[in-house]
């Protein structure tokens, strides 16, 4: 098995937005690219909510969460101050425009988490 998988091209993602990466087990991957053409990959999960952080709005080298607002570094995963928690980040490599993700960690990482439910809510009482 090849240590890296090829996703998709930098292209194929929207400038400030984001494409989800859909993985076997546990929530998907969130890729991000900035303004600048760089390429970040998250959990597709706010550490505050579970929230689904490729649905936020991407500036600098942030996106802020749509449930909650919390801003997370795309470099870190972290959560900005005054807010705190991490949500697991993915190594990124592009090559010749591709986006790569290590196959490893998209095997491994996080795959015990449920993944995020997102949309109108199915229950009786909502």
């Amino acid at each position: 098995m090849s240590e890296w998988k090829s996703i998709c091209a930098v292209s194929d993602i929207p400038v400030l937005g984001s494409r989800r990466v859909q993985r076997a087990k546990g929530p998907q991957v969130a890729l991000f690219r900035t303004a600048d053409d760089q390429v970040y990959a998250l959990l597709d999960r706010c550490p505050h909510k579970a929230g689904p952080l490729s649905q936020g709005i991407v500036f600098g080298k942030a996106v802020a969460c749509p449930l909650h607002n919390w801003t997370i570094g795309l470099d870190t995963g972290c959560a900005r101050e005054p807010d705190e928690g991490s949500t697991p980040k993915f190594t990124v490599k592009v090559e010749q425009g591709q986006v790569l993700l290590s196959q490893q960690e998209l095997d491994t990482v996080a795959i015990d988490l449920e993944p995020v439910k997102a949309g109108p809510c199915t229950r009786a009482h909502c």
